[in-house]
């Protein structure tokens, strides 16, 4: 069953970073935080806004994970993306939803503006930056 769940959170997720795309952002999947959490998808808009979706392939997969509010403190907004089937009153209203799948996916609902703090803003900005970086490198470096 964890099999399936992961096939289905990965197409989840490439339908949440193309429809990220689409709104101006600029995805990273698996990025971890300062905090030692590790977001499901996180991106910035090019005026530096911070988002993070959390991504939950079923019911079960939601009630047992339950560090999403740890994500909170670490971006302007905060999206849960879900399938289609997912019953969508179980998101907590003061979050963002999106439904997805492998091709794109609909924000539903706009979770509210959570300015981060300068400080932190910056420090989130040059550790995707980081990262980005060392995953292209990987991909396309000689061997290092």
């Amino acid at each position: 069953m964890l099999a399936q769940e992961n096939s289905i959170a990965q197409r989840l997720c490439r339908g949440v970073c193309r429809a990220l795309l689409d709104l101006g952002y600029v995805p990273l999947s698996e990025f971890r935080l300062a905090c030692g959490r590790r977001a499901d998808v996180f991106a910035l808009s090019d005026c530096g806004e911070a988002v993070i979706v959390e991504i939950k392939s079923s019911v079960e997969d939601f009630r047992t994970d339950q560090k999403w509010p740890e994500y909170q403190p670490w971006c302007d907004r905060f999206y849960f993306a879900v399938p289609e089937t997912f019953p969508q009153h179980l998101i907590p209203e003061d979050c963002g939803l999106m439904v997805a799948d492998s091709w794109s996916a609909a924000v539903l609902r706009e979770p509210p503006l959570r300015p981060l703090a300068h400080a932190r803003r910056r420090a989130l900005t040059l550790r995707a930056a980081l990262a980005a970086s060392e995953r292209l490198l990987r991909l396309t470096g000689p061997g290092v």
